[in-house]
């Protein structure tokens, strides 16, 4: 008994340790913290403007890339009144934004890697739409002018 209890506390210093190994690895491998993983936080990024749209026969026509950054614009403009398309193609494996959900329309697509999935909606009042991946860890606004 004796020799097992002091085995036991021999291992406590690597028990300890283990968790923050793991948070390191997790860290190495490109998670980002919004998954559990522990790694520092760079500085909080520069807030870019909001991306305005391309109107195409009438429709006011985003283009959004799921990279590792997360949504490319996160931020997008759009008038109130006129139909939308949000053109949205993954580039990254390493993302959970393997689907785009916009609440507040009932919407919740998937976004198969490499295929562009067209979202369509027309504000008909101004203010903000958001979306986000299924687990609402990445995310966008649309603000409605």
């Amino acid at each position: 008994m004796k020799k097992s209890l002091m085995g036991l506390l021999a291992a406590l210093p690597l028990i300890a340790a283990a968790p923050a190994v793991a948070s390191d690895e997790h860290a190495k491998h490109g998670e980002h913290s919004a998954h559990g993983g522990t790694a520092k936080k760079a500085a909080a990024p520069v807030q870019k403007p909001a991306s305005a749209p391309a109107t195409r026969n009438g429709v006011q026509t985003v283009d959004l890339t799921v990279t590792a950054k997360g949504f490319e614009p996160s931020d997008v403009k759009v008038k109130a009144g006129q139909p939308v398309r949000l053109v949205v193609t993954r580039k990254t494996a390493k993302t959970c934004a393997t689907e785009i959900v916009m609440a507040d329309l009932g919407i919740n697509k998937p976004l198969p890697m490499d295929t562009p999935v067209t979202v369509e909606f027309t504000p008909s009042k101004s203010g903000t739409l958001r979306y986000a991946c299924a687990m609402d860890h990445i995310s966008g606004l649309v603000t409605i002018q």
